[in-house]
This record gives structure tokens, C-alpha cells and sequence, in this order.
């Protein structure tokens, strides 16, 4: 097998505001757009996020018509998450979970859309599975 591109696709109640939010504080361009569709996509993420209307007639399997992608976490890997924070805030935008760092080296914050979508940023303080300070 040869994947030639990848994506992930959210269910939301408004594709706009979604889309907007990625736009407006994360540099995302739209790529293709339709009634209750918007692909997104940076150079440098490697997949397009999708949005699709929750209740779309075309989504399939039928069963998940009504869900939404309320609650997911979709994390992003930065160089500066200090500075990425402070822009984010900068911007005016809802801090979900403050800027925190985890025992394993995980420093990251959390924000959220209109939708409940969660976007994370992340930036590895040292190589996960490695304890602090070792090489």
C-alpha cells in the first residue's frame, strides 16, 4: 500500500465557524469546499482537517449522521509552545487548559471551537519514553 495523502474528517453542526476558527488562528487555507463540506490544509501538517455538516445526506455509514466530533483532540506538534501561547491568548482566544507540562515531556495547552472540537499544541520538552535531562 502507498498512501498519498491523509485527513481527518469531523462532524460538526457549523462547518463555517469550525473552518473560520482553523483559518483565522491556526494558518489553515481552504482547499475544496461544498454545501456543508470545507477541506482544510497547511503545507506543513501533513493531513487536511475536514468538516462535514453533522446530518449531511451523503455521510456514510448512515449511523453516524447525528454524531459529532464534540470532545475531539486534535493536537498539533510546535517548535515554541511559550510563544504559540501567548499569540493564542494574544488573539483573544478562550484558553480551554492552561499551559501545563506533563512527567513525560508533553508541554502543551488546550483551545476549543464553536463546535467543542478540541485543538491541542504540543511541544516535547525531551523524546518521549526518555526521563528528563537524559540524552
Amino acid at each position: 500500500m502507498r498512501v498519498t495523502a491523509s485527513a481527518v474528517s469531523l462532524n460538526v453542526d457549523d462547518v463555517e465557524a469550525s473552518a473560520s476558527f482553523l483559518k483565522r488562528h491556526f494558518g489553515f487555507t481552504e482547499a475544496m469546499a461544498a454545501d456543508g463540506f470545507v477541506s482544510l490544509s497547511r503545507p506543513d501538517v501533513g493531513f487536511n482537517v475536514i468538516y462535514l455538516r453533522t446530518g449531511l445526506k451523503s455521510l456514510k455509514p448512515e449511523s453516524l449522521k447525528t454524531r459529532r466530533a464534540d470532545g475531539l483532540i486534535v493536537a498539533f506538534v510546535v517548535d515554541d509552545i511559550d510563544a504559540e501561547y501567548a499569540r493564542i491568548q494574544a488573539e483573544g482566544v478562550k484558553i480551554l487548559t492552561p499551559i501545563e507540562t506533563e512527567a513525560w515531556g508533553e508541554r502543551y495547552f488546550q483551545v476549543t471551537d464553536a463546535n467543542g472540537v478540541i485543538v491541542q499544541l504540543v511541544q516535547w520538552m525531551h523524546t518521549p519514553g526518555q526521563a528528563e535531562g537524559v540524552a
